[in-house]
């Protein structure tokens, strides 16, 4: 295990390179070129086109290509990474205009009532081979995950400036998941430039979204959960309001369960206590570089024991040209009761969290190559968060350190089919990882 100084040499050296490369992983590249590239716009004062953040869902559809008769590129580069237009697109509510004319609607001579003529759908469908190999000679193991997640996912506009977007995993890693994203959008409600999410989505979504990034890895800061307090930052029930209150601003507020995506209990309820976990993020762009902070309050209770959660931190992202981009975010966490006052387990703990990207583009950022480099390093004091990625043991689930590093390679072998490679190594356990396999949405 890492000691004291070296945790803190780690935490200096993560917020340095934060700070310095001022990277985010919501920063989203250039827009797209296509016929229609030029008819997006920003809902002036609701929706900028600059790198609004804020958007929620994965855009991957191609129905949305083949409605507006544009190359997928328009909106990903590569896929399913957004450039600025796919935010933007999103942000409107999968419309490249707030307030558009309906496409692809039928004529029903009732003027309250949009139907699209066809329910767009699509899948995504995600299929990797892993081989992991220990430090000290230990056995290589093997593994075929064809598929490793297959995604059912629909979107589209519902009325006059009300959109719906949803997913459902058929299968993840071998088992069916069910629903995750599931919302349904209110833009600009009452000409107020304020757009309304009323469903299931991350909260790290204001963030850098984890269902959007290139690499197998994941974005393990959003993933940690403290002793057995249910808050993170991915899925929960709730609501968020967007707003971009002036240009390069953007701001998000959202109230939910704290529960993430547990089944209603007996009383038909999914939260178990009457508290709720509140978020608010803001972030500035100043040019190519976007700065940005996140906090989060969460309010939860178990056998009569309340605990108390406090999540916030910087985050930050550069843009150097059209191919290079730098990502950061560092998050602090703190829990008062994580254990519910079982006898002798840790209180008032503190996690520290950072996180770091790296996406170069060769060819620029229209390019087929893409390379990545991403850094995860979370610290605590004693063995008290887990990431729910087999990371502890059955014994003990819960670990004091997780420190992985990963490069990877993309190539784009059609717009909608992505072949990967990354191969990565974890510092505290000390093996590597080798992930080859593809992406494909249709």
């Amino acid at each position: 295990m890492a000691t004291r100084a070296a945790r803190t040499q780690h935490l200096l050296l993560g917020l340095a390179a934060t700070l310095f490369s001022a990277g985010t992983l919501g920063a989203h590249g250039t827009p797209g070129s296509g016929p229609m590239a030029g008819e997006i716009e920003g809902s002036a004062g609701r929706v900028h086109a600059g790198r609004m953040s804020f958007s929620s869902g994965e855009v991957e559809i191609p129905a949305f290509a083949r409605k507006y008769g544009v190359s997928c590129n328009l909106c990903h580069m590569p896929f399913p990474k957004l450039t600025e237009f796919g935010e933007t697109f999103a942000g409107n509510g999968f419309q490249f205009a707030v307030d558009e004319p309906p496409r692809d609607t039928i004529d029903t001579g009732d003027p309250l009532l949009q139907l699209v003529k066809d329910l767009p759908l699509a899948v995504r469908f995600d299929a990797y081979a892993q081989g992991v190999a220990g430090s000290e000679g230990e056995e290589v193991t093997n593994d075929f995950g064809f598929p490793w997640g297959v995604k059912l996912l629909t979107g589209g506009v519902l009325a006059k400036n009300v959109s719906w977007y949803m997913y459902f995993y058929l299968s993840e890693r071998g088992e069916i998941t069910g629903l995750e994203d599931a919302y349904v959008q209110f833009t600009d409600m009452w000409g107020s430039g304020i757009a309304l999410l009323v469903g299931q989505f991350q909260l790290s979504d204001p963030l850098f979204k984890r269902e959007l990034r290139l690499e197998f890895e994941d974005y393990m800061p959003y993933r940690v959960r403290v002793g057995d307090a249910r808050a993170d930052l991915t899925y929960d029930r709730g609501l968020m309001a967007i707003w971009s209150p002036w240009a390069n601003g953007d701001l998000a507020f959202g109230i939910v369960n704290g529960q993430g995506l547990t089944e209603a209990r007996d009383v038909r309820q999914y939260d178990r206590d009457a508290g709720k976990n509140i978020f608010l993020r803001y972030s500035h762009s100043f040019g190519a570089l976007r700065l940005g902070a996140y906090g989060l309050y969460g309010d939860e209770k178990a056998n009569d024991v309340r605990n108390n959660t406090w999540i916030f931190g910087p985050d930050a992202s550069l843009l150097l040209g059209d191919r290079w981009e730098l990502n950061g975010q560092y998050l602090y966490r703190s829990d008062d009761q994580p254990f519910f006052d079982n006898v002798g387990a840790p209180t008032d703990t503190e996690v520290h969290s950072v996180l770091g990207e790296v996406l170069w583009w060769p060819s620029g950022r229209a390019g087929r190559w893409t390379f990545t480099a991403l850094y995860n390093w979370i610290d605590s004091d004693q063995p008290i968060f887990t990431l729910r990625v087999g990371e502890g043991t059955p014994e003990n689930p819960f670990i004091q350190t997780y420190s992985f590093g990963a490069l990877g390679a993309n190539w784009l072998f059609w717009r909608n089919l992505r072949l990967t490679g990354e191969l990565g190594w974890d510092f505290e356990r000390e093996f590597a990882r080798l992930a080859l396999g593809f992406n494909a949405a249709f």
